[in-house]
């Protein structure tokens, strides 16, 4: 069970601390100001590699020095460099497989099966390699759920079917970590298969196969730390059929947790290259050192690109300003930074990471997480801000993953002061929580937390205010028209400031450690670091 991470925190730290959360002066004018200056149109929409990542990360920087801050990435220096991986399908892939047809079936790539080498070689191949059939390829040990059994993969080419089990059990309308290729990928890695091959649902003219082969042949970026599997695909429902796995038949089976791992009777022997572009980035990280536990880390993240300018888009204007993503949450992270500077010396260290490319698939943060400048195992929590809420003061604290760690209890906590309340996002079928900074922390087992729009409002209550969240959202989310406007209203943006900077200060004061709950899918992963935080 988890005890609210104040406890037994020496009666002066807590005055301390109360100290400090008075002294705290979030300025609606200045997130203002500093917001339009970084989506200015000369900023160029932020995107990687541009010169408006270097007037971002020159501006950030001279905020940080300005405030005395010390420099937090790797070796004493602001930025932490990131090469990031482009890579191109380079000719057709080939695969074959044989079985019960000894002369093997060459399958057609596009029609049949889709191929990438998704490694740093930018080229994988297999050769005769066995094949087995891991339903959805999901061990879930807290869900007392395991599809692979005692199955050995080693050396496979496993098949695995898209998505996760309906139901309760797997969070109902709410996806869990378990239904991403990312996942599915690693976990076959980690028991020593060689590729892994995604059933679609659907033949080779279903929607879902054309979604499939649509995106097939576009360039993709590695992703840091991802699992390294000599290549990876999919096929659709008919050829999956023809190596043995009728999902007809199989699917009620898959849905009752007594699924087990089996072999095909099949081999198979497939190859893809790739071609590489290398883009280079950075993260930018500034620091206030721990008094008593400065390798005890609370990071605040958010981050700094968006998604630049596109010459092909309709009307006259071309750039992708992003002020509201991430403009906003990108001064947040510096205005705090700014009020816990002023604020007496905390126990731990606090970071506050502006994390690059997160518009290309949360790459910068993945990065972080792949080469930590402060260890995974004694970061205490991410805090993500990502979008601040543009309305007058609301009753409600939506987050992402409601129900995952304690975070959510500590913020309610403080929120309840307020006469407020930490409520879900609303909106199961956005998968919001494995689309922002916090998440690569997440999935290494870092508790994190990312706070959302409230929608309802003081004034006008839950009608008025979800209303108004659509109305904006549809409009200039990932549009030219997300500009920086005066009338913004920002008073929820420094409410929730004010209660995130409160939970910080919590934290970096107190001795006890955020924990995942026992429904959660990254408790088993932060479970076996626990040794570093005893």
């Amino acid at each position: 069970m988890h005890h609210r991470f104040i406890r037994g925190v020496a009666a002066a730290a807590l005055l301390l601390v109360a100290g400090a959360v008075s002294a705290q002066d979030f300025s609606a004018q200045r997130l203002s100001d500093e917001i339009r200056i970084i989506s200015a149109d000369d900023f160029q929409g932020r995107y990687p590699g541009t010169e408006g990542e270097k007037k971002t990360l020159d501006w950030l920087q001279a905020q940080y020095e300005a405030m005395g801050m010390e420099p937090g990435g790797p070796d004493g220096q602001w930025l932490q460099v990131i090469d990031l991986k482009r890579l191109t399908p380079k000719g057709q892939p080939t695969l074959i497989w044989s079985g019960a047809m000894p002369q093997g079936r060459a399958l057609i790539a596009g029609a049949d099966f889709t191929l990438r080498a998704m490694n740093d070689a930018a080229a994988g191949e297999v050769i005769d390699a066995p094949v087995v059939f891991a339903g959805y390829g999901i061990h879930a040990p807290e869900r007392g759920w395991d599809d692979y059994g005692d199955l050995d993969v080693t050396g496979a080419v496993v098949l695995v079917v898209a998505g996760e089990p309906d139901g309760e059990l797997f969070n109902g309308p709410y996806a869990t970590n378990y239904q991403s290729a990312a996942y599915k990928a690693d976990e076959a890695k980690r028991r020593g298969a060689v590729a892994v091959l995604t059933v679609i649902d659907g033949d080779a003219g279903a929607a879902a196969w054309r979604r499939e082969t649509g995106g097939a042949t576009r360039t993709r970026t590695l992703t840091p730390g991802s699992a390294e599997l000599t290549l990876s695909g999919a096929v659709n429902r008919d050829i999956a059929a023809e190596m043995g796995v009728n999902l007809a038949t199989l699917k009620p089976r898959l849905q009752t947790g007594d699924f087990r791992a089996f072999p095909l009777d099949v081999r198979i022997t497939a190859s893809a290259e790739e071609t590489v572009e290398i883009l280079r980035t950075h993260n930018l990280l500034a620091r206030i050192t721990g008094s008593e536990r400065p390798n005890e880390a609370i990071i605040y993240s958010a981050h700094w690109d968006h998604v630049g300018v596109n010459e092909n888009a309709a009307g006259d204007d071309k750039i992708f300003n992003g002020a509201w993503d991430n403009a906003s949450g990108t001064i947040g992270v510096v205005e705090m930074a700014r009020q816990l500077k002023a604020a007496p010396a905390p126990k731990r260290s606090i970071v506050f990471a502006h994390m690059a490319a997160e518009e290309m698939g949360l790459l910068g943060a993945y990065a972080y997480v792949a080469d930590p400048v402060y260890p995974l195992e004694t970061t205490v929590a991410d805090i993500n801000i990502d979008m601040l809420p543009l309305s007058g003061p609301t009753k409600d604290v939506p987050i992402f993953g409601k129900g995952q760690n304690s975070l959510e209890d500590d913020l309610q906590a403080l929120a309840e002061k307020e006469g407020r309340y930490v409520s879900d996002d609303g909106q199961p079928q956005q998968n919001f929580y494995y689309r922002s900074d916090h998440f690569p922390f997440a999935r290494a087992g870092v508790p994190a937390l990312m706070p959302w729009h409230g929608v309802d409002w003081v004034e006008g209550g839950r009608e008025a205010g979800l209303a108004a969240w659509k109305a904006k959202f549809g409009a200039d989310y990932h549009r030219p028209s997300d500009e920086w406007s005066a009338d913004w209203d920002l008073r929820s943006a420094v409410e929730n400031l004010t209660l995130l900077y409160r939970l910080g200060l919590e934290l970096a004061n107190g001795d006890e450690w955020p924990t995942w709950k026992p429904t959660s899918e990254f408790g088993q992963v932060r479970d076996r670091s626990a040794a570093a935080r005893r």
